[in-house]
C-alpha cells in the first residue's frame, strides 16, 4: 500500500480536510454535542467545547504526521462550515483492509452528504492508497447509516449478534463491504 495520509479532497459539494483547532467551535455545535447524532455511536456527546478541542488537538492534529492515519472534517463549499467527519478506525496491513466510520450534523441528513463523502474517501483509498478491502459497520437499528453505506457499494455480509455496545446499549452489528475488484467493476 502507498500510505501517504490525509489529503485533502474535493466533491461537487463538499471539501474533506485535515481538522484544525479552528474547527472546534463548528463540530461542537453540528455534532460532537448532539446526542441525535452520537445515539447510536461508541463515543458520548461532549458536554463543553473544551472536550471538542481537546479531541481535536489530542486524536486528529498530533496524528496528521503518520502517514497512516486518515481522518477528514466535512466541509460544506457553500458555506464554509464542518457539518461531520469521516475516516478509517482500523487497519489492516496484512490484507489490505481497513474499516471506515462516520457521523454528520442531523441537519444535513437526508441530503446525499455522507454518500458524497464516502464515495470520495472510497476512490482515494482504493486509487491513491491501494487498499484491497473497505468495511464500515452499523448498528442494526440505525438502518439510515446501512443506506449510505449501499449507496456506495458496500454489500452486506452479515450480522453479528450484540457484538458491540453503543450509547443504547449492546448492539446486533451489521457488517458491509466492498473490494477494489467491484469498486473496478462498478466504475467501468
Amino acid at each position: 500500500m502507498n500510505h501517504i495520509g490525509t489529503e485533502s479532497l474535493e466533491t461537487k459539494r463538499l471539501i474533506l480536510r485535515r481538522y484544525q483547532l479552528s474547527d472546534a467551535e463548528d463540530a461542537f455545535l453540528n455534532w460532537t454535542n448532539s446526542e441525535n447524532v452520537t445515539k447510536f455511536l461508541t463515543w458520548t456527546p461532549h458536554a463543553t467545547i473544551e472536550e471538542t478541542k481537546e479531541y481535536i488537538a489530542e486524536c486528529c492534529v498530533k496524528n496528521y504526521e503518520k502517514k497512516d492515519f486518515y481522518l477528514w472534517v466535512i466541509v460544506d463549499k457553500e458555506t464554509d462550515v464542518c457539518i461531520g467527519s469521516i475516516g478509517i478506525n482500523d487497519i489492516r496491513e496484512d490484507t489490505a483492509c481497513c474499516e471506515i466510520g462516520y457521523c454528520l450534523s442531523d441537519i444535513y441528513w437526508g441530503k446525499g452528504i455522507m454518500t458524497e463523502a464516502f464515495n470520495e474517501v472510497i476512490r482515494f483509498l482504493f486509487m491513491t492508497v491501494g487498499f484491497n478491502r473497505i468495511q464500515s459497520t452499523h448498528d442494526v437499528n440505525n438502518p439510515a447509516s446501512g443506506r449510505v453505506m449501499e449507496k456506495c457499494g458496500l454489500q452486506y455480509e452479515g450480522t453479528l449478534r450484540q457484538y458491540n455496545r453503543n450509547n443504547q446499549g449492546l448492539y446486533d452489528t451489521v457488517v458491509r463491504a466492498i473490494l477494489k475488484e467491484d469498486y473496478d467493476r462498478c466504475s467501468d
